[in-house]
């Protein structure tokens, strides 16, 4: 009987899900609409969805192109809010100046589907240190979507249930020790304070608002890999700085890149949850370790829907014009 009751309500919710998107296609293509949609993917009612890639800035070129267009598709299949980028977002070496060559054909002219012409919270990544950083921050006052106020900072988002999604992007570059052996490649790396900025994260993260219930860090380095750099010293000195601090202080999912791939860490005993999402143009063999529960050698990125207690993540493949549902998890938010 619990057995038959939960088939029927896992069916009904299904067909909810189902009728939500053809809704919504329907609807955007009576209004005009003549693009396309990911059929694949779960629209939840009431959602509160945004898209994180990273690591793309490539002048169109590996699969940039293609992970641009299906970003754009995705946004508008699930009513993404915005766009996340964890990092790296011009290579090699980051921008001159505002007025770069770079901001046209590795951003404005790639990602032009009309649903992300919105918000972009954008943080710096290893290669954007090895340009002008402050031309990054000073954009935000050139483009209505990029917006990356200083190097590090913090954002609020209300939901549907009137609870609070706090999130919190960092500067990991400075915690990187091996950068700090090489101010040539990074010019601006010594004038970053990293205890200012470690204290700044604690007292971002114990704010007390009664109505923050989801805690999400943006953050470019990955506290765990299991693919190029598994066994790093860099990543694993990372880990040693951040991971129980996340878990102390309640960050039910840290948001990454730096790798070129697709992953989901949770190491045993551990209560955040890692989403490496790195894949927005080049992509790297990839593994697992300890902890593993999702690795892909793709190109693509990650839809993140919050709805009352669940987060649902769904990795989405980008390749050729072709897009594929890779993984659909859900975390708790206790």
């Amino acid at each position: 009987m619990k057995k038959r009751l939960f088939l029927t309500i896992f069916t009904v919710l299904v067909l909810q899900q189902i009728f939500a998107q053809t809704v919504l296609q329907q609807e955007e293509r009576q209004s005009g609409y003549k693009g396309g949609f990911t059929p694949e993917l779960t629209l939840l009612k009431d959602g509160f969805t945004f898209l994180a890639l990273g690591d793309f800035g490539r002048v169109g070129e590996y699969y940039q192109k293609d992970v641009a267009a299906e970003l754009g598709r995705t946004a508008i299949t699930l009513d993404a809010e915005f766009i996340v980028s964890v990092g790296d977002n011009f290579y090699p070496s980051g921008v001159a100046s505002t007025q770069d060559q770079h901001w046209k054909s590795s951003f404005e002219e790639i990602y032009t589907h009309p649903n992300l012409y919105q918000d972009w919270y954008v943080i710096l990544g290893n290669h954007d240190y090895r340009g002008n950083i402050s031309a990054q921050i000073n954009y935000t006052q050139i483009s209505r979507r990029w917006n990356m106020p200083s190097p590090y900072f913090k954002k609020k988002f209300k939901l549907e249930d009137g609870s609070t999604l706090l999130m919190v992007f960092m500067d990991t570059n400075p915690f990187i020790e091996s950068y700090h052996h090489n101010d040539g490649k990074y010019p601006d790396l010594a004038q970053q304070d990293t205890v200012a900025q470690k204290k700044w994260l604690i007292e971002t993260l114990s704010d007390t608002d009664p109505a923050i219930r989801w805690k999400v860090v943006v953050g470019h380095h990955p506290l765990y890999s299991g693919g190029k750099r598994k066994d790093n010293k860099d990543t694993k000195s990372f880990e040693a700085k951040f991971a129980t601090l996340f878990d102390q202080y309640g960050v039910q999912a840290y948001i990454c890149g730096h790798e070129h791939d697709l992953q989901v860490i949770r190491p045993k005993n551990r209560f955040t949850t890692q989403f490496l999402t790195g894949a927005g143009s080049e992509v790297r063999p990839t593994g697992e370790r300890e902890g593993t529960i999702f690795a892909a050698a793709e190109p693509g990125f990650m839809a993140f829907t919050i709805v009352g207690e669940t987060m649902l993540i769904q990795a989405i493949q980008a390749k050729t014009g072709n897009a594929k549902l890779l993984k659909s998890i859900t975390i708790k938010s206790k």
